[in-house]
């Protein structure tokens, strides 16, 4: 089998990053939750909380900063991957050298990449 082309792995690449992003996002919306949760135990008094309840909520707030943390980097990758993904359209366009296939795969992770990284 054939290794796969410039224009597959950047494409693949952009994809990964996509997935990496929602992920994160369905992540923060857990910890939210969580901390919310956890916040309006701690007002009631609610008595099955643990007795450490006000560590474990300040646990989860530095939990929730650090995946807020890591939303800027990612972009700035997404946009770098966008960018190479872009030029390897451009060249694979203009060589004619990959198929059909391949490249309408590779104008959807540009799409789906130009919408996360905010370049829509």
């Amino acid at each position: 089998m054939a290794p796969p082309s410039a224009l597959a792995i950047a494409a693949q690449s952009v994809q990964r990053l996509v997935k990496e992003e929602s992920y994160y996002h369905k992540e923060q919306a857990s910890q939210e939750a969580r901390i919310k949760k956890l916040e309006e135990d701690i007002e009631a008094k609610n008595p099955d909380l643990d007795s450490n309840a006000e560590y474990i909520l300040k646990q989860e707030k530095t939990a929730l900063e650090e995946t807020k943390a890591v939303f800027e980097p990612l972009k700035e990758r997404i946009v770098r991957a966008v960018q190479k993904l872009e030029e390897q359209i451009a060249i694979s366009e203009s060589e004619e050298t990959s198929p059909e296939e391949e490249l309408k795969k590779a104008r959807g992770a540009l799409e789906a990449g130009q919408k996360v990284g905010g370049l829509v």
